[in-house]
């Protein structure tokens, strides 16, 4: 393994050289180090430091199939799903008009069923306790406002299929996939919630514009999503999805658009959320 051409290309992306760091990835790759080789994929996929080859990212993945099955129930998360050549989705379920204020939309079946189950496995194994953003610091952190267990996939772990079902909801909501933060998949067991908050962090330059959250499961009770200043509650099937908007024209928080996931009171709710900036997201250094 050449593990310190990986270690080398960790670095170079952590301080800001995605270009230097996806070839580094790919010598390193080339070389044999099977770490190196999932991470050029992704970047492949994603167009992350260079060109986006959707069609080369499908070539390493079939070659990484044949480590083991995890690689192997990649290839077929992507395998069932509707794609152009370029890994574009070729339709998104029509938006449904739910609320003007709060500005919210309803997508059935963003997801499908397969699909939902292949992110509650890829997450399980990364989940760990969500984190804030601390609006005064920015530094996140934990806070018993929010009790539930997230996996996020950044540059490092957005997988082929992660990133096309990201480009899935970039289309749906009429942005570009760069413009999205970090997937996340959320878990919140009894008494998980995520009491009532905004999403648009004040001070934010590039501003979060909307969020989509995707339900990932059903059989359980409670968690509803709620926005508490109009009552309007929410709740849809596996793969349903709520777009809704953070910030009024001024670009300010919408006081509306305060928002909280009631807690659960009976069985697990799976949860996938993205949030959407006003302009493209840095990814450049992921933790």
């Amino acid at each position: 393994m050449n593990i310190a051409g990986f270690d080398d290309s960790l670095a170079r992306l952590h301080a800001g050289d995605a270009a230097g760091a996806r070839a580094g990835f790919a010598a390193a790759a080339a070389a044999g180090d099977r770490r190196a080789q999932v991470v050029h994929t992704n970047f492949l996929a994603a167009g992350f430091g260079g060109p986006r080859d959707w069609a080369g990212a499908l070539s390493g993945l079939a070659a990484m199939a044949e480590w083991g099955a995890r690689w192997g129930q990649e290839l077929a998360a992507i395998g069932g799903m509707a794609l152009t050549a370029d890994g574009e989705p070729l339709a998104v379920p029509a938006p449904e008009a739910v609320s003007e204020r709060p500005h919210v939309v309803r997508f059935r079946g963003l997801f499908t069923a397969g699909e939902c189950a292949y992110l509650r496995g890829v997450a399980t194994p990364l989940l760990a306790p969500s984190v804030v953003i601390d609006p005064r610091t920015g530094a996140q952190r934990l806070d018993p406002e929010r009790t539930s267990h997230a996996a996020g996939f950044n540059v490092l772990l957005e997988s082929p299929a992660v990133h096309a079902l990201n480009r899935r909801i970039a289309a749906a909501s009429g942005t570009a996939a760069a413009q999205g933060e970090p997937l996340q998949v959320l878990r919140y067991g009894v008494g998980g919630e995520y009491r009532p908050h905004l999403d648009a962090i004040p001070g934010f330059q590039n501003q979060r514009v909307l969020t989509m959250l995707v339900w990932l499961n059903d059989g359980f009770e409670g968690g509803e999503t709620q926005f508490p200043l109009t009552g309007l509650t929410l709740r849809g099937e596996p793969g349903d999805a709520i777009l809704f908007r953070n910030t009024g024209e001024d670009g300010r928080q919408d006081p509306l658009s305060r928002h909280a996931g009631l807690p659960v009171a009976r069985g697990e709710k799976w949860l996938a959320s993205r949030w959407i900036r006003a302009r493209p997201f840095d990814y450049a250094r992921p933790r």
